[in-house]
């Protein structure tokens, strides 16, 4: 509306710019453009921004980020407390995704009522299963974070384990697909670990085995086979179809940093190949 209505008074008051008068309507959009973004921003969902305007992906988004931050608080305290590490990765996944003041408060908020014990588990999967419908995406993808909240502190403990196969079943996947989710995605932070603890002319056994692990592919795969997995990994990281998933803009950074380490284990696999 304010990109209609400047650029209507762009034309009308035309006549005052003499032979200028072409640059008015387009001042009007401009100012009109302003006008609707600042608009937009005053009424918006707060924390949740999405390249579109429409309502049913802000919607979207807006359940993901509520049900990952109620879910991490959830699954953090699984095993009785939260620890300092599970707190840590909260902090980092706040920090990662760029989150301002407001939205810090939000999404710590949502912690907290996941480790209340009034928490409603089932009633939220439900809500979200609902939300995603028949698109498993955004389900794989909040899941894929769950786990690497499991992993935060290097141990995925019994109560974790089965409530990841809780939500699993909640939100209509696999148990087998769970099972290799978490072998890649331990093995994913691990071979991080490995990579920070400092560069090595050549790599150790372990943390080539961890490599592979990572693409979710043996020893024995086939130079082709591993170049598979390695582009349906990063297909499944890429930002533009994460958001096109429902994934919240701020969540895609993660997945960016998940993208570097895989590049890095498809690395190390293709030198120690050479």
């Amino acid at each position: 509306m304010g990109k209609l209505i400047g650029t209507l008074l762009g034309v009308i008051f035309s006549g005052l710019l003499g032979p200028f008068g072409w640059l008015a309507p387009l001042l009007g959009l401009w100012l009109g453009h302003q006008y609707d973004c600042q608009k937009r921003d005053k009424s918006g969902a707060g924390w949740t921004r999405t390249h579109s305007d429409s309502p049913r992906s802000a919607q979207a988004q807006q359940l993901f980020f509520t049900t990952l931050f109620r879910l991490l608080g959830h699954l953090a305290k699984a095993d009785g407390r939260v620890s300092e590490a599970e707190i840590a990765q909260t902090e980092a996944l706040m920090r990662q995704t760029g989150l301002d003041a407001a939205q810090r408060r939000a999404a710590i908020r949502l912690f907290q009522q996941g480790t209340h014990p009034s928490f409603d588990l089932p009633a939220q999967l439900h809500e979200f299963a609902a939300g995603c419908g028949r698109n498993p995406a955004p389900k794989i993808t909040l899941l894929r974070y769950l786990i690497a909240m499991a992993y935060a502190d290097g141990t995925l403990s019994p109560a974790e384990h089965r409530l990841l196969h809780q939500v699993a079943a909640a939100l209509g996947i696999p148990t087998a697909l769970l099972d290799q989710m978490l072998s890649m995605l331990g093995a994913q932070t691990q071979f991080r670990r490995e990579q920070r603890a400092g560069p090595k002319a050549r790599p150790a056994p372990n943390q080539l085995d961890l490599a592979y692990r990572a693409l979710g592919v043996s020893h024995t795969a086939s130079d082709r086979e591993i170049k598979t997995a390695y582009r349906k990994l990063m297909s499944e990281n890429h930002p533009d179809k994460l958001i096109g998933q429902g994934v919240p803009e701020q969540m895609v950074a993660l997945a960016t940093e998940r993208s570097k380490e895989i590049s890095k284990a498809y690395d190390l696999i293709r030198a120690a190949r050479k």
